[in-house]
C-alpha cells in the first residue's frame, strides 16, 4: 500500500456559523460526499461513512497557550511533543532545539529507514533555491525535514513536467516568478497530477498553506475560495488512485480559518480525515498531533500491507 499525507495550514473544528466558519459558506461536494452532507463542527467532531473516518485530534499538546506551527508541525512529522519539549507553543519556524529533533525523527527519515520511498511533492522555484542556499535559518519542519534527511526539494522543471504540484495549486504565480511557460490547471488537474505521482511512492506528501494566510486576513471571500479550491482539487485526487491500496490521510497543525473573527490561532482541535486502505486503523488511537507519524510507520510497516 501507499500513504498520501494533505497537510492543510491552519484548519481547525469550529462552530457551524457561516458568518465566521467559511466551511459552512463554501461549496464543498467533495468533503460533504466523504463525510455524509454534514461537514465537521463542534457539534460533529467524529463521523464514519462508508467512505472515510473523521476524528477530532488535540493540537494543544497539553501546553498553555495558542498552538504555533513550528511546534505543531514538528509534533507532526516527528512524533515527539515539541511545545511540551521547548515548554510552549513556538512558530511558524521550529527553534534551534527543535532542530535536532527533526533531523533525527523527521517521518522522512523513518521511512527511509524502512527502505520505504518517499517524497514531498511541492514545487518551489529558483528563488526558493537562492534563499536556502543564502543560509537562512527560517525554513518550515517539512522543508527542514527534506533538507536533513537527503529528500530532494522539487524544482520547476519537476512541475513543468507534472511530476511536483504548486502550492497553490492552480500555478497562478509562477509567471510572475519568471516561469511564463509555467500556466495555470485547474485544482482537479493538480489533484489527478498528485494521485500519480503518489503511485511510485510509499509515502507521499503534499503541504497545502493557503488555509493559514487566509486566516489570518479574516478575508471570507478569499476563505472560501481557498477552501472550495482545495475540495476540487481533493476531488481529482480521489478520482485517480487507487483507494484498495492508498490510504489518504488530511491533518492540520492548529485552527484558524474556521474561526475568522480573530486573527489569531485557536486552541480548537484539528480535524483528522483518513479515507481508502486501512483508515480505521489509522484513526484508532490518533488523539494528537504526535500520533500522525506513528500511524502511518505502522500502518506501511502492518504484515498485510
Amino acid at each position: 500500500m501507499n500513504v498520501i499525507l494533505l497537510f492543510l495550514d491552519g484548519v481547525g473544528i469550529g462552530k457551524p456559523l457561516p458568518a465566521v466558519n467559511p466551511f459552512f459558506k463554501a461549496n464543498l461536494p467533495t468533503l460533504q460526499s466523504l463525510l455524509g452532507k454534514e461537514l465537521f463542527s463542534a457539534k460533529r467532531k467524529r463521523v464514519s461513512t462508508a467512505n472515510a473516518e473523521l476524528v477530532p485530534v488535540n493540537a494543544t499538546l497539553g501546553v498553555a497557550g495558542l498552538p504555533q506551527s513550528g511546534t505543531g508541525q514538528t509534533a507532526i512529522f516527528t512524533g515527539m511533543n515539541a511545545a511540551k519539549f521547548i515548554k510552549r507553543h513556538f512558530g511558524p519556524y521550529p527553534t534551534t532545539e527543535l532542530r535536532s529533533v527533526i533531523h533525527e525523527k523527521n517521518i522522512f527519515r523513518q521511512l527511509k529507514a524502512l527502505n520505504k520511498s518517499v517524497v514531498f511533492a511541492n514545487a518551489f522555484p529558483k528563488q526558493f533555491f537562492e534563499y536556502t542556499e543564502s543560509g537562512t535559518r527560517r525554513l518550515t519542519v517539512t522543508t527542514l525535514s527534506c533538507i536533513m534527511s537527503g529528500v530532494p526539494l522539487l524544482t520547476a522543471d519537476v512541475l513543468r513536467a507534472n511530476r511536483a504540484v504548486s502550492a497553490d495549486l492552480h500555478r497562478e504565480r509562477w509567471p510572475e516568478m519568471g516561469y511564463h511557460d509555467l500556466t495555470p490547471i485547474t485544482s482537479h488537474e493538480a489533484g489527478r497530477h498528485l494521485a500519480e505521482i503518489a503511485r511510485e511512492y510509499d509515502f507521499t506528501l503534499f503541504e497545502y498553506w493557503l488555509t493559514d494566510h487566509a486566516g489570518h486576513s479574516q478575508d471570507m471571500a478569499n476563505a472560501v475560495e481557498v477552501i472550495q479550491r482545495f475540495d476540487a482539487f481533493l476531488g481529482g485526487l480521489l478520482e485517480h488512485v487507487d483507494r484498495d491500496r492508498t490510504l489518504i490521510v488530511l491533518i492540520s497543525d492548529h485552527g484558524n480559518i474556521e474561526e475568522l473573527s480573530t486573527k489569531s490561532h485557536t486552541r480548537n482541535a484539528v480535524p483528522c480525515i483518513a479515507i481508502g486502505k486501512s483508515r480505521k486503523q489509522f484513526v484508532a488511537k490518533t488523539r494528537n498531533l504526535t500520533h500522525i507519524t506513528p500511524a502511518i510507520v505502522n500502518v506501511l510497516t502492518m504484515p498485510d500491507t
